[in-house]
């Protein structure tokens, strides 16, 4: 059992004794759980202590469980609430769902075990809140250092890593698929280290040509070449007494592979066009997400070279090795770009979680990341379910947002998904609640509007 200044804060808010004893004792093992009758008691309990999920009863004597987790939220914005019922109704399900409510719960429960489940779920989202915030508030105190959301043993053993490497000065060979942070990670090791004040200058050796890529890291001299105009120092140069970072080193072509090494064997380098050697006190990190050493072996990739830049290797983690992150990293995301895009997305519903939690993720963080993005992009407000997540409802047919498919996205699948949801939402308000009203309304059968109401996490009275 973990230490009790551990254990996660949950306040019930009920005025039924019996589901008060019921969660106070089915969670004391793994809470620390604060009963209330009614309205005062709770507001009093929750401005005395941080609680890290709220369950609230939706009628109680004076007070509207609604109204009241609106009161608390206001004072917490991101508060994980889940508001119960024992009169399961349309137009405060509606509500609950608009005012962002993790989840709406119908008494007596049935199955407890979903009960747990349902309460672990929303007490992890509550830890991802927290260390978000938490991370922001140390990097705004501390340091400029990048941000490195999660906690997994993956992640943790990652940054032991760079921990025990920034500071010596060696050259760090990143290695991992694609998407997994290799750039952060790079930024991480540069701003802990004692060149953290000089530049940090990165370069992509897979996306430029072999004769453009050269000038760019060795510059040139005026005249050097048609269009040289002037002198331009290059990036060897420019990144004294900082680092270069040289992403995508497995696609360098030999010749430069070549020049690499005689530059690393002394830090001497000479312009293009000139003949006056130039020297350059910089640290180079290097990325691949190909395995080099396989490089090596196939003969694509020079051998003294590899030795030379893999002092130290650091592997970063796929994402589904790091299962623990995604619903911390999701949001991080969601919060960042309901932020940038001036949004009041959120929270991610259960079902959202669930799905985010089962994807494999081959496009690994920033598949997530565009993930989130374009779900915020295409949804008005409110919280964010799977459809507005996946709106083809298969993950890997899901691509990122782009500028040309947002505009074809948003005009057929996550709009049509949108206009659904929002849809029913009114036809429901409109109809008083009246799951028969609403299909007499809509036209749509009684049946298939409860499926498809269900399919939104609103909750009827079939």
């Amino acid at each position: 059992m973990a230490p009790t200044d551990m254990l996660p804060k949950i306040l019930v808010v009920d005025d039924d004794r019996h589901t008060r004893l019921l969660l106070d004792r089915l969670l004391p093992k793994t809470a620390l759980v604060s009963l209330a009758t009614d309205g005062a008691e709770a507001r009093q309990l929750f401005a005395a202590e941080d609680f890290n999920l709220v369950l609230m009863d939706q009628r109680l004597p004076g007070d509207n469980g609604i109204d009241l987790l609106r009161e608390f939220r206001a004072r917490r914005p991101h508060l994980v609430g889940i508001l119960m019922t024992g009169f399961a109704d349309v137009r405060d399900a509606v509500a609950a769902v608009r005012e962002g409510v993790f989840d709406y719960l119908t008494k007596p429960f049935e199955d407890l075990e979903a009960l747990e489940a349902v309460i672990g779920k929303a007490l992890e989202l509550d830890r991802a809140y927290r260390e978000i915030h938490g991370l922001r508030a140390r990097l705004a105190s501390e340091s400029d250092a990048p941000a490195f959301i999660g906690q997994s043993p993956a992640m943790e053993r990652v940054l032991g890593q760079i921990r025990q490497v920034a500071g010596l000065d060696t050259t760090v060979l990143l290695e991992g698929e694609s998407g997994t942070g290799k750039e952060l990670a790079a930024k991480l090791i540069h701003s802990l280290s004692a060149r953290a004040t000089n530049l940090f200058l990165e370069v992509n050796c897979g996306g430029l040509p072999e004769t453009l890529l050269e000038s760019l890291l060795f510059g040139y001299e005026k005249g050097a070449f048609t269009g040289a105009n002037q002198a331009n120092a290059g990036y060897f140069e420019k990144a004294h007494k900082g680092t270069l970072f040289l992403d995508e080193i497995a696609d360098m072509s030999p010749k430069l592979q070549s020049s690499l090494l005689r530059v690393l064997q002394d830090h001497s380098f000479t312009r293009i066009g000139s003949t006056q050697p130039r020297q350059a006190d910089f640290r180079l990190i290097c990325a691949t997400n190909r395995p080099l050493l396989a490089e090596v072996k196939a003969g694509r990739f020079r051998e003294d070279l590899y030795y030379r830049i893999a002092v130290v290797s650091v592997t970063m983690p796929p994402l589904r090795e790091r299962t623990g992150d995604i619903v911390p990293l999701a949001a991080h995301f969601l919060d960042f770009y309901s932020t940038k895009f001036g949004k009041t997305c959120g929270p991610l519903t259960p079902a959202a979680l669930q799905a985010l939690e089962s994807c494999r993720w081959e496009g690994n963080v920033r598949q997530l990341q565009h993930c989130i993005e374009r779900a915020v992009a295409l949804h008005a407000s409110g919280p964010i379910d799977t459809l507005h997540l996946f709106p083809t409802g298969d993950p890997s047919t899901d691509a990122p947002l782009t500028e040309e498919t947002a505009v074809a996205a948003l005009r057929y699948q996550d709009a049509r998904a949108d206009f659904e949801r929002e849809y029913f939402l009114r036809l429901l308000d409109a109809a008083g609640g009246n799951v028969s009203e609403a299909a007499r309304l809509s036209g749509i059968p009684r049946q298939n509007l409860y499926v498809r109401t269900k399919r939104w996490g609103i909750v009827t009275d079939k």
